[in-house]
């Protein structure tokens, strides 16, 4: 079985047991971006707190964000942890939008993904996860998501263990899956949903929807195949 082959039969494996994620939420564009700025080191489950927090406040679209000061935001996203430092990293991301792109983050379709993944991370404070996490989930494009959860995943399961940096990962992954954007939405987050449960630091096999892939495979693989 090809890598490309096994990919797919893992993806499916995991879809059948765990189901759509729906991931990222959001219900827009610019939420999710918001979304992926402050997950930085921190649960999912404080920003939710912080994004409430920027709903009740009406602060959730680009205008608000331009205008309120970096000090007013912080208290706002005050649960998102680092909350100075997300302040002002988010309020940079705001300050492109604003400056670049006539305060519209639609207007960002207008360029092409290299183009947008460079824009975005040379704003202070976004590295290649959260950039390709806004690519992906706010603006539709297909770019695969790599995390811990993605590393671990691939050392585990012997499927690609010689390089380990951000970028050996996320090409990998897109030389061996169709360019296709709901499967690397879809499967990235299932893989997450995987290293939550199953896939942990210390990995709990049994009952795992992949335990019969792993016994599959108990040599690990070369990265060149």
């Amino acid at each position: 079985m090809t890598s490309e082959q096994r990919l797919l039969k893992i993806f499916h494996l995991l879809l059948a047991a765990f189901g759509k994620r729906h991931w990222w939420p959001g219900e827009t564009d610019l939420e999710i971006a918001v979304g992926a700025i402050l997950t930085q080191n921190t649960s999912w489950k404080n920003v939710e707190k912080a994004i409430n927090s920027l709903k009740w406040e009406g602060l959730l679209n680009v205008h608000t964000l331009q205008n309120i000061s970096e000090k007013e935001l912080g208290e706002v996203i005050r649960s998102s942890g680092f909350y100075n430092v997300k302040s002002r990293r988010l309020k940079s991301f705001i300050n492109v939008i604003h400056e670049r792109f006539n305060g519209k983050i639609s207007n960002l379709s207008n360029l092409s993904t290299e183009a947008l993944r460079e824009i975005l991370l040379g704003i202070d404070g976004i590295g290649p996860e959260t950039a390709d996490s806004i690519l992906l989930y706010a603006l539709n494009r297909p770019v695969f998501v790599v995390d811990a959860y993605t590393k671990r995943f691939l050392s585990n399961h012997r499927l690609h263990c010689d390089h380990t940096t951000y970028d050996d990962v996320q090409r990998w992954f897109m030389m061996h899956l169709p360019c296709d954007t709901y499967l690397f939405n879809e499967f990235h987050a299932l893989i997450v949903y995987l290293g939550q449960n199953y896939c942990r630091k210390k990995p709990m096999c049994n009952g795992c929807p992949l335990e019969e892939d792993l016994k599959e495979y108990p040599q690990q693989a070369s990265s060149r195949k």
